[in-house]
């Protein structure tokens, strides 16, 4: 049995139609021209249903709705193809295809119509060795022609003592999970939605002033394996938080409470450490990224999947080079964590209960009052 597919570029009218009547043509004559082998009456059949109905019944039209009707995936602008790659500031080619693909699925199903979309390799390394924080987060504008590539934190994953280890260094993470309070990184497909913003506290920026930290958090829904982000409460944010938070008397403050006290505490940038799997941006690059988002929804694409981790640790146990072999990871990280784990939310969830039971967390205590005025 033969089965003709043609990829979607075809419209109603115009010179698309035109093209399309002659690869119609085409297609007849080849029809005329092929050879049976005899006494295939199956195929016989086939060609021939095939050649008097209307071929537009067998074509399937890729066309994607709106001013991306003829846009494709893997039909990368020129301009865009310029900043393909490995190397710093580049995206690494699968990267930019799945992103790419999220986001044309997600403007054909009307999902979104952000002239923006996002991508985020966490195979390359988040701090380096010479303490510069290395681009891995993408926001890419075709309408415009603008590609930024900017730092982003991965998950800090968690070390249960005598039980499992899945915590994850600064500079390069090892291990990947959609497991609840796993603190880790899923890859994989999310859309962005409400942004959330909420005041955090006072903090001391000189001896005689302070300064109010508040921070906007953007819910992150997914699919698939990542479907549990809100859940998991999995978004992204400004990589700020205060710290050794106490309670100050500031009955003045729009934000104090019944009592009349505040938090006040320490403003803590960790940019270049890990969040609770988060996505996490500086201070300045979420005050650009988030009100892009506003009541205007996009897609985050995440590298890697949990199929694209199982692969390339299955390709290093075998001692095959992931490169060779047709998969994607950055070299430099590959090197300082040598291979890559997942952990499926149905494998660790039942750890983290376990261990949950077994190390019962102590009740919540509110801050204690600043000793200092």
């Amino acid at each position: 049995m033969i089965g003709i597919y043609f990829g979607p570029f075809f419209s109603c009218c115009g010179p698309a139609a035109m093209k399309m009547q002659a690869i119609r043509y085409v297609l007849l004559k080849w029809i005329d021209i092929l050879p049976f082998d005899g006494g295939d009456v199956p195929l016989q059949s086939a060609l021939g249903f095939l050649k008097t109905v209307s071929l537009s019944a067998a074509i399937t039209v890729w066309v994607t709705a709106g001013s991306l009707a003829a846009e494709q995936p893997w039909d990368v602008p020129a301009w865009l193809r310029g900043h393909i790659g490995e190397g710093e500031g580049q995206i690494a080619r699968v990267v930019l295809q799945r992103a790419r693909a999220l986001y044309l699925r997600k403007v054909n199903e009307g999902v979104v119509k952000n002239p923006c979309y996002f991508a985020m390799d966490a195979t390359r390394p988040n701090y380096l060795s010479d303490g510069r924080l290395g681009d891995r987060f993408y926001v890419i504008c075709e309408a415009n022609q603008s590609f930024r590539a900017i730092p982003a934190g991965h998950g800090s994953g968690r070390d249960l003592k005598g039980v499992a280890d899945f915590l994850n260094g600064r500079e390069c993470a090892k291990n990947f999970s959609n497991a609840m309070n796993s603190n880790l990184t899923a890859g994989g497909a999310y859309v962005t939605r409400e942004t959330k913003t909420s005041f955090k506290g006072y903090y001391r920026v000189s001896t005689k002033q302070d300064a109010i930290l508040i921070r906007s958090f953007v819910q992150f829904d997914g699919e698939g394996e990542t479907a549990n982000a809100r859940q998991r409460a999995i978004g992204g944010h400004a990589a700020v938080s205060l710290k050794g938070v106490c309670l100050r008397k500031d009955p003045r403050s729009p934000y104090a409470n019944q009592n009349g006290y505040v938090p006040f505490g320490n403003l803590v940038d960790y940019s270049g450490g890990r969040s609770d799997g988060c996505t996490s941006w500086s201070r300045s690059d979420a005050g650009q990224i988030i009100p892009l988002l506003k009541d205007n929804p996009t897609t985050v694409y995440i590298y890697p999947e949990s199929h694209d981790i199982e692969a390339v640790a299955q390709a290093i146990a075998a001692r095959q080079s992931p490169s060779r072999v047709g998969l994607y990871w950055s070299a430099f990280c590959l090197k300082q964590i040598a291979s890559p784990k997942f952990w499926p939310k149905e494998v660790l969830e039942p750890i983290l209960a376990q261990y949950r039971k077994d190390h019962p967390e102590p009740p919540p205590r509110p801050p204690p009052v600043c000793k200092e005025p």
